[in-house]
Formats: C-alpha cells, sequence, structure tokens
C-alpha cells in the first residue's frame, strides 16, 4: 500500500473521477479519493489522496482554492457555463468601473446559490441529475467566502478574473451572479484552479505524463509526502514509549503551550507521520490522537 497525496494537472473534457480511476489503475490500489471535484469543463490542480491520504482530504477543506475564470457577459445558459445550452442574450451595456464596482459586493463572506447543474445533493440525489431530467430544482444558498477578487483581464464582454475563496465556492455560480447585478447576464466560459493549499499548478503533473513519470522516477518520487497539507501544524516527535502510547489511543504530554482544539502531526523514530492529535482541555495540556497511521512491515 502507498501512502501520500499526488498533484495532478486535470485537462478539460475530463472527470474528476476519471482522474481517479486511472490512478488507480497505475496504483493498483482502491484506496485513492479526490480532495475536490473539478467539473469537467474545468482545468488545472485536482489532489488526490492515496492511501493513508484518502484520511486526511477531510483537513484540505479548511484550505482556501484560487481560480482564473473567464467569464462572457450578455448571455445566460442552463448550467452557467459554457457547456450547458445558451438560455437567454442580452445587451452589455456597462464599463469598466460598473464592473470593478459590482465585484466588489462579492468580497467576504455571502450567500450564494450554488447552480442546479451541481454535484450537491437533493432528497438523496445529484441536484445535477435532476435537472438533467428536466426537474425544477431549487438549492439552498450557502455561506462562502471571497478572499480576493481581481480583474486580469478585460476586454468587454469578456473579463478574466483571479478568485481566492474558500471551500464550497461555486465560480459558476460568481459568473451568473455578475451577470445578474449588471443586468446583462453572465457565464463561465472556462475555468482553471491554480492553487489549493499548498499544492500549485506550477507543481502539477499533467495526468498524460503520470504513467510515464511512474516508468521514469518510480512511485516513491511521484507521489508528494503524507504530510505535506499539514505543515502548518505544529509537529510532535514520539520517543518508542510515545509511539506505543499513541498507536494504543493514549494520550501524550503536549511539550509546549497548546490551546484546546488545536491540531498538530506526530512522527514516530523512524520519521513516519502516524497520527494526527488534538489538544485536549486538560491541565497539563495532552495530545488526543484523533487519525492513527498504521504501516505494513
Amino acid at each position: 500500500m502507498r501512502h501520500g497525496f499526488l498533484n495532478i494537472d486535470k485537462p478539460t473534457a475530463c472527470t474528476s473521477h476519471d482522474v481517479v480511476n486511472i490512478v488507480r489503475r497505475l496504483l493498483g490500489q482502491r484506496r485513492v479519493g479526490h480532495a475536490g471535484t473539478l467539473d469537467p469543463l474545468a482545468t488545472g490542480v485536482l489532489v488526490l489522496g492515496v492511501g493513508h491520504g484518502t484520511r486526511l482530504i477531510e483537513y484540505l477543506a479548511a484550505t482556501r482554492k484560487t481560480y482564473r475564470a473567464g467569464v462572457l457577459l450578455g448571455r445566460t445558459t442552463t448550467t452557467d457555463d459554457s457547456a450547458g445550452d445558451p438560455v437567454q442574450d442580452r445587451p452589455v451595456n456597462v464599463d469598466s468601473s460598473t464592473v470593478r464596482s459590482a465585484l466588489e459586493k462579492f468580497m467576504g463572506t455571502t450567500a450564494q446559490v450554488p447552480p442546479a447543474f451541481a454535484a450537491v445533493h437533493v432528497q438523496g440525489t445529484r441536484a445535477y441529475v435532476r435537472a438533467r431530467r428536466g426537474e425544477n430544482v431549487t438549492l439552498e444558498p450557502r455561506q462562502v467566502t471571497i478572499h480576493r477578487l481581481e480583474i486580469l483581464e478585460m476586454q468587454l464582454p469578456r473579463l478574466t478574473l483571479e478568485v481566492e475563496c474558500s471551500t464550497g465556492t461555486y465560480i459558476r455560480a460568481l459568473a451568473r451572479d455578475l451577470g445578474e447585478a449588471l443586468g446583462c447576464g453572465a457565464h463561465l466560459e472556462a475555468l482553471t484552479r491554480t492553487r489549493v493549499g499548498a499544492f500549485s499548478l506550477e507543481d502539477a503533473a499533467p495526468v498524460q505524463e503520470l504513467e510515464q513519470r511512474i516508468v521514469d522516477q518510480g512511485w516513491q518520487e511521484t507521489l508528494l509526502p503524507l504530510d505535506l497539507p499539514l505543515r502548518h501544524w505544529p509537529a510532535r516527535h514520539l520517543s518508542v514509549a510515545e509511539t506505543t502510547q499513541v498507536m494504543n489511543g493514549m494520550r501524550v504530554v503536549a511539550d509546549s503551550a497548546v490551546s484546546p482544539g488545536q491540531c498538530a502531526r506526530a512522527y514516530d523514530p523512524e520519521g513516519r507521520l502516524i497520527a494526527v492529535l488534538e489538544a485536549a482541555a486538560t491541565t497539563p495540556p495532552l495530545w488526543q490522537p484523533v487519525k492513527v497511521f498504521r504501516y505494513n512491515p
């Protein structure tokens, strides 16, 4: 069993699950999962957890994501992106200052309604499945946060935006809502995810080259370290005795001041990541193992 992460540059017209299946085939193991779906139209960073990495994917949910988005003003579509059918064309009677002013209203934490063609569940069925059946899909607004929203290029009716946002933000919905705010409608024409936490597009491996990289470099060089997404946490290096305690679910003393709920990464004397620790509300402060990783000999 191999453990770690892969940073894949997903091509267009390929689903996130397609990429997972490719990696499962190359690895010969089933424990592979992705940390956040990219639409088939979208390209860019798709982070895959392998082996124990699948159990750490949840910690990537709190990390910010960055996108480069192409928006076309003046046309709405069924899916809020260029994969859908046109719904309405409207004149674009706006200028650059109007666009900049409208974008400012999307900064910070706001309520966003996901697109009807979204992967979220509605009464046990994906919203996009219901939408494809012709059903009227109504989704509840969600709280999302846009930390940064910049115009990279503006040649109206087209815009290229850079968006840094929280997990759960739909860039298609942002394009749709921007169009409505401007009174002309809009849809997402192109999308590239350029960063997920510590994983950047510059370091991503094109999925078409992955097999050759494995042949040339081997899996050890191709897989990214298991602890990579956790390196902003403090590290706790355990003794042999402490390693046994943690592997059996027992607490160990914190070697510095910690706040209840704070997380840390724990390493055995061989330098392997063996646990995720969480600070317990105790005096003296103790680390409680919340995830333990076992390795086959």
